[in-house]
């Protein structure tokens, strides 16, 4: 029985970083009769925001995404501990890249916690399984484990399913719109994942041709 309908979340998970809220100078002009579109091609820049997203698997729905200004090991650990509180005592799987905040000493203690694992964790740098990189990842990695993460190799990160679900929104939302602030950003950044989940949500068929990432 696939793990998802033994209740088991299985979710794609990564960062998507540097989106810049640009306010386009002047209104684009839209299709008329014997012309084309008109788009301006002058902005303001207002910063920019970190979108951490996890694309489930088995729906093809985006989970309780984080919208910030950074993506530090502790941005990291909070939006993995919002996303377990959908279901607290659950079985969570998440795909991620080797990026080193995705093998931190902030993810390895929640896991702890959220696991209830008494064992001593260590001291970083120098001892038990805090101790380097690898024992951070062999821990997390752990199959025993209620929350654990599996990792794609190195160089490999487009094998991610987010990956294909950031091109979607690029090219329906990020590409073409005008933001006039960061906060405007974020919140049409959420309206969308509101309306992609609702209307456009469905599992990615990964074929050789490459056909979802035309989606």
């Amino acid at each position: 029985m696939p793990l998802h309908q033994q209740g088991a979340h299985i979710v794609s998970t990564d960062e998507m970083t540097g989106i810049q809220a640009l306010e386009r100078l002047h209104p684009t002009k839209p299709v008329k009769p014997g012309t084309q579109e008109l788009r301006e091609f002058e902005y303001v820049r207002h910063g920019t925001q970190t979108l951490i997203a996890n694309f489930e698997v088995a729906t093809g729905k985006v989970l309780k995404p984080s919208i910030g200004d950074t993506r530090t090991e502790m941005d990291f650990a909070q939006h993995i501990k919002q996303t377990v509180a959908v279901d607290p005592e659950g079985e969570w799987i998440f795909v991620c890249d080797q990026l080193n905040t995705h093998k931190s000493e902030t993810l390895v203690r929640l896991v702890a916690e959220q696991c209830n694992i008494q064992e001593d964790l260590g001291v970083k740098g120098k001892s038990g399984i805090l101790a380097s990189l690898d024992t951070r990842t062999a821990f997390l990695a752990c199959p025993s484990h209620r929350i654990r993460f599996v990792y794609t190799p190195k160089h490999a990160s487009w094998l991610n399913q987010v990956e294909i679900w950031f091109g979607i929104l690029v090219r329906k939302l990020l590409r073409r719109a005008s933001f006039v602030s960061k906060e405007s950003l974020a919140q049409r950044i959420l309206a969308f994942i509101d309306y992609f989940n609702e209307t456009m949500a469905k599992p990615f068929k990964w074929t050789y041709k490459g056909r979802p990432l035309a989606a």
